[in-house]
């Protein structure tokens, strides 16, 4: 029987409120050994973007440590971590050790300026250890979904910029040009939110069950509208993390969930063959 070691490299990191993150290394043979995050292209294009960090050896315990700062924020996407042993040798992929991200539990709680910039580290499918960046110039947090027999309910705060008296809530319908506009109930300090659904606005006017509705919050008439999703934690990917029931009414049934971003959407099927959603 033969038995395969895993020579990857493990890699500890720890993030603190900022968002700065330290990664701790075991020591390596070369004198120039460097931290190299990819941004991970889409499928059958080629990689454009890298960043490199300095690894230092370590007071205590004779590892390496590099220090990714908050600023610049990273671009929007997934980044892999490598070791780079010397500037032309070929790069390490690297397995996860510890991660603290105990300061990222209650992010939400925290105010946060313009541009929103986020990331968090995570582990791959498989096995590897990689960073989930957002970069936004505004964002809204949703924090609680509540659906009953009737509507749906979120609540949600804006960040990076405030809500004015004519805000609205906008659900788009995933590839088409058909906006519902919702009217949010607004909170004294102009950044918390809550909206409510019910299945006229989801399934009303005749639209066909089987399509997806995507959430934003426009910050005043004429503005940007903002997406609304859940960023400000330690979960980097959750959307098989968080499940709710469906609302159910008139042959169709609703269900808030976030997509492979984190952003939230709602589909609505029918009740007899639900869709997967993407």
């Amino acid at each position: 029987m033969t038995t395969h070691l895993d020579t990857h490299l493990r890699t500890h990191c720890a993030i603190d409120t900022d968002g700065r993150i330290t990664f701790r290394l075991p020591s390596a043979p070369s004198s120039r050994p460097q931290l190299l995050l990819r941004l991970r292209p889409k499928k059958g294009r080629p990689e454009t973007t890298l960043h490199l960090l300095d690894l230092e050896p370590g007071r205590a315990d004779g590892g390496l440590h590099a220090v990714l700062e908050p600023h610049p924020a990273l671009d929007e996407g997934r980044w892999d971590l490598y070791l780079l042993p010397e500037p032309e040798a070929e790069r390490q992929r690297l397995r996860p050790g510890l991660k603290d991200l105990r300061a990222l539990v209650d992010g939400h709680l925290r105010d946060r300026p313009s541009p929103v910039a986020v990331r968090i580290p995570y582990v791959t499918k498989d096995g590897f250890l990689a960073l989930r960046a957002w970069r936004r110039t505004a964002h809204a947090e949703a924090r609680t979904i509540d659906v009953t027999a009737q509507a749906l309910t979120v609540e949600a705060r804006l960040h990076g910029a405030e809500l004015r008296a004519d805000a609205t809530v906008r659900l788009r319908l995933r590839g088409t040009d058909t906006v519902r506009e919702l009217r949010p109930r607004i909170d004294d300090d102009g950044r918390g939110f809550s909206f409510t659904a019910g299945p006229e606005d989801l399934t009303g006017d005749g639209e066909a069950p089987g399509r997806i509705w995507d959430a934003f919050v426009r910050p005043t008439t004429g503005a940007p509208p903002v997406r609304i999703g859940r960023l400000l934690d330690d979960v980097a990917d959750r959307k098989h993390v968080f499940v709710y029931p469906a609302l159910t009414a008139a042959g169709s049934s609703s269900r808030p969930y976030y997509t492979v971003d984190n952003d939230l959407a709602i589909e609505v099927t029918p009740t007899e063959s639900p869709i997967c959603p993407k």
